[in-house]
């Protein structure tokens, strides 16, 4: 393989989650179209999911450098311990939303004003000088950077400024300046009018942009004035080769992945309560899965009503090569994207991976939006907005029967368009020359 290209990212195995998940089977595949991928990544991650069965999927084509980082969260802690703070957030916590206290106002608004991008900001500077002499050494002329944390694309910034016949791709997994965590880090006027500045400069510098969905590119294209490419997330299909859905006695409807403070499953349940209360059969049979960390309000939520508890179980993260068990067991898989900003632009990996089972899929949040299309274009589900209950109970129970009659339901093949070998295919295709200006 004679072409090469460095990809610089924050998230890598062994750390997991859907950040992950995008670069290792984009550097996976690669070779396959004769690419040679390198990695570049932090020694050190300050990053608490882990799933040491992902370096499986690493190719030995990739050569992967590991690279020292320092990161502020400690100094937190000793600044925390000073404010009365006994107790350490998760190591890649600097902030909690829902914390009133004194210390974590500072550190919010620290994190937020001063942390600019981030606080993987502190890698820029040793990562630069480290790659200007790798990239020449190793005679690679193309670089990608992902973000977020948007700290990864100031480095193919620097490195291109220091070399203007460097090729660098910036791929956007989340917005930038207009990025609804912001909004919860009490930014003022003074530090988002720095997000913009630098957003714009990597805007304006790199050769390609691109991003994860269509409502994604519009917005990048607005901020850009230029085109930008989609690159959807997408399923391995080598993940469900093993795929074989079970006969089961219960109707298991089942959510895979993170309830944060800002996703609300909260009308979904009250459907499924009312449902049980007035459905026999259905309250005989019905169980809930929620796989993945859960915020602790709304486990209370569910707690706190027996109906809803005696149903529901809450399983932590577990490593992605058993979601597949998970997903052989399951009957209806759920998409929560109420309580988001901009959800209608939302199209998170897990909906890719729900596609690649064939199961039906309930999506609760904006009936017009990224995820609402790919549902309806793909025949895989239906997304409803969260006050339309008739149609959340409606599409449950049509759901139930269908089960109840040959105990699953799935009932159409696969479309590979998705697939991540696939999704590489149009990568290898943006990686050509001729397609960067």
């Amino acid at each position: 393989m004679n072409k090469k290209v460095l990809i610089v990212t924050y998230y890598w195995p062994p750390s997991a989650g859907s950040g992950v998940q995008r670069w290792l089977k984009f550097v996976k595949y690669l070779p396959q179209f004769g690419w040679q991928p390198y990695v570049f990544t932090p020694k050190n991650p300050s990053f608490n999911l882990k799933d040491e069965s992902l370096l499986r999927d690493v190719p030995k084509e990739a050569e992967v450098i590991h690279f020292p980082i320092w990161e502020p969260y400690e100094a937190f802690f000793k600044l925390g311990a000073l404010f009365g703070n006994k107790k350490k957030e998760k190591a890649n916590s600097i902030i909690n939303i829902n914390n009133d206290s004194l210390f974590n106002k500072v550190s919010t608004w620290i994190r937020g004003n001063m942390l600019i991008p981030d606080p993987r900001r502190f890698w820029i500077k040793p990562s630069v000088k480290f790659l200007e002499s790798f990239l020449r050494e190793k005679k690679i002329d193309i670089i990608i950077t992902t973000g977020p944390p948007h700290s990864m694309h100031l480095i193919g910034y620097e490195l291109k400024k220091r070399n203007p016949a460097l090729k660098w791709i910036a791929d956007f997994r989340d917005p930038w300046s207009e990025w609804g965590l912001l909004d919860s880090l009490r930014v003022t006027s003074l530090a988002r009018s720095l997000h913009r500045k630098m957003e714009k400069k990597v805007l304006t510098l790199a050769d390609v942009i691109t991003t994860i969905t269509p409502f994604y590119v519009s917005h990048f294209e607005k901020l850009a004035k230029r085109k930008v490419q989609l690159l959807t997330n997408g399923f391995d299909e080598d993940d469900f080769k093993g795929l074989k859905h079970e006969v089961k006695d219960n109707f298991t409807i089942c959510h895979v992945g993170v309830i944060n403070e800002k996703c609300n499953p909260r009308p979904l349940m009250n459907v499924i309560f009312k449902l049980i209360k007035e459905n026999k059969d259905f309250a005989s049979k019905v169980r809930i899965d929620f796989v993945g960390e859960v915020h602790s309000d709304f486990k209370s939520f569910v707690e706190q009503n027996k109906t809803l508890s005696s149903v529901t179980s809450f399983v932590p993260s577990i490593p992605h090569k058993e979601l597949v068990r998970v997903y052989a067991s399951s009957s209806l898989l759920l998409l929560i994207l109420s309580g988001y900003k901009n959800a209608e632009g939302y199209m998170p990996g897990k909906l890719f991976e729900y596609l690649a089972t064939g199961l039906p899929v309930l999506g609760v949040g904006p009936e017009h939006g990224n995820a609402a299309d790919l549902l309806k274009t793909t025949s895989a589900g239906v997304m409803v907005d969260e006050t339309s209950i008739s149609e959340i109970e409606n599409y449950i129970i049509k759901t139930f029967i269908a089960w109840g009659s040959n105990g699953h339901n799935i009932d159409k093949p696969v479309d590979n368009q998705y697939s991540r070998k696939n999704l590489t295919s149009q990568l290898s295709k943006i990686l050509e020359l001729k397609s960067i200006k």
